[in-house]
């Protein structure tokens, strides 16, 4: 009598986001027992750059899972095992259910060629150790659960081969590991070589913040940390998106010399401009206006006349680029942490177009729904701190842009307004800039026009 042979497969925490060495695992949507189907969504896992839920590449009945949830896992690590159809010998042994990852089940010798995961925008891997090189300026497209392999696409270079603790190391020093020279067995990388490398060359500048909490097509429910007085202390660990925002924000503060300046503004006119296009509806029906998308404009129209102040510092060619395309840069605040998607070459939107570009994108990020290329690429970014009623602060940059834009709350004061102390609505602005890229000419030049727009809003017209 002929019996169906099984043979157990092993499921591979898969490189999500170019170059990642980690994810860690936020929820799983099988257990044991389960029957999965060849694309079927079995979890969802969290990295530095997004939030994503992974499918499966074959049919079968869940053997294991080797991780819990909030488990971080290396990069090619199996997370799960599934006992498939297929193969003429005797069925695999089951893995006990204790099990380390390490001590996983084999598959079965000749079976079907294993389909590598695939997420749409990564592409598929040619080899077993081989990634695509990491690009630092591109913008990837938004990571979407496929149900069918994607076709294969070449992979131009090599990725420096070096292990999980030296990628971090070299992203903490900011260090390109293509610029180094390997002294390891086989060509890898190591920390010694880090070392050697930063004591001979300057640190290349950081790449722009791709961090951010970009989450998959169904967020998962995100529990806030609850702490209750007297209940002493509480520990949060730092991984996925604060790790990755920690990480950028310290090499930003100590990578490029921060100037901040400051203007009040009388907005009155603006808000009242605001109200307007609200009541109107003229911008569109459904469009969400604001006064941060006034803001977003006015800082669009100074670059116009400012273009320097889009610009990046590249260390290794010592050379400053100043950038032919605006992408805007928008902070948001999310349970998971800060994030910070752009709208692409928002320069040339008209103010109907950065209104629905805007609203998608605020609305995307409280919905957990952002993709990593919509935060890959900003060039200068505005922050919204005036949403918690705070009047002013001295933002850090995102690493690799020359300046960002903070946003007041607008109160009533009493004004100078046409000789007579009146109330107006008033706002701080704060302008903090890379003084390697942007001298205090510049950067007052760029903040006394966002000012004088935002006092004036008929200057969109004759300035813009």
């Amino acid at each position: 009598m002929t019996t169906e042979v099984r043979s157990l497969r092993e499921f591979k925490m898969p490189d999500v986001g170019e170059g990642l060495t980690e994810a860690e695992i936020l929820s799983w949507y099988v257990k044991p027992g389960d029957t999965v189907t060849d694309g079927q969504v079995v979890c969802e896992v969290e990295t530095a750059k997004a939030a994503v839920e992974l499918p499966i590449p074959f049919t079968g009945v869940v053997e294991q899972l080797f991780f819990p949830e909030g488990a971080t896992v290396d990069v090619g690590t199996a997370i799960i095992s599934v006992a498939v159809a297929g193969g003429a010998g005797a069925p695999a042994a089951a893995a006990p259910a204790a099990a380390a990852p390490a001590a996983a089940p084999a598959r079965a010798a000749e079976a079907e060629p294993e389909r590598r995961e695939v997420l749409v925008g990564y592409g598929p891997r040619t080899g077993g150790s081989q990634r695509r090189a990491r690009r630092t300026t591109a913008a990837a497209p938004a990571p979407v659960v496929v149900q069918a392999p994607a076709p294969a696409v070449e992979v131009s270079g090599d990725r420096p081969l070096a292990k999980p603790p030296v990628r971090k190391l070299a992203k903490d020093l900011g260090i390109d590991l293509r610029a180094v020279t390997p002294t390891g067995p086989d060509g890898v990388i190591t920390r010694e070589d880090l070392h050697a490398h930063a004591a001979t060359a300057a640190a290349p500048a950081p790449a722009p913040v791709e961090a951010p909490a970009a989450e998959p097509a169904v967020a998962a429910p995100v529990t806030a940390t609850v702490v209750l007085p007297g209940a002493g202390d509480v520990r949060v660990p730092i991984k996925g998106v604060r790790k990755a925002t920690a990480q950028a924000m310290v090499a930003s503060a100590f990578t490029a010399p921060h100037v901040t300046e400051f203007v009040q503004v009388d907005v009155t006119r603006t808000m009242k401009f605001v109200r307007r296009l609200k009541e109107s509806g003229e911008l569109g029906r459904d469009v969400r206006v604001s006064p941060l998308l006034l803001v977003a404009k006015a800082l669009l129209t100074a670059i116009k006349r400012n273009p320097e102040i889009n610009a990046q510092w590249d260390e290794a060619a010592q050379e400053i680029v100043i950038r032919g395309q605006v992408n805007l840069g928008i902070a948001a605040a999310t349970p998971r942490g800060l994030i910070v998607p752009n709208i692409k070459d928002a320069g040339a939107r008209t103010l109907s177009g950065l209104a629905v570009s805007l609203g998608e994108l605020i609305e995307t990020a409280r919905q957990g729904k952002t993709s990593p290329g919509d935060m890959q690429g900003g060039t200068i970014t505005i922050t919204n701190v005036g949403v918690f009623g705070v009047d002013s602060g001295t933002p850090i940059l995102n690493p690799g842009e020359a300046a960002i834009l903070a946003f007041g709350a607008v109160r009533e004061l009493p004004w100078v307004h046409k000789g007579k102390v009146v109330p107006r609505q008033v706002t701080t602005l704060a302008l903090s800039f890379d003084h390697r890229l942007v001298d205090g000419e510049l950067g007052s030049k760029v903040l006394a026009d966002i000012a004088g727009i935002l006092e004036y809003p008929k200057r969109l017209i004759t300035w813009g």
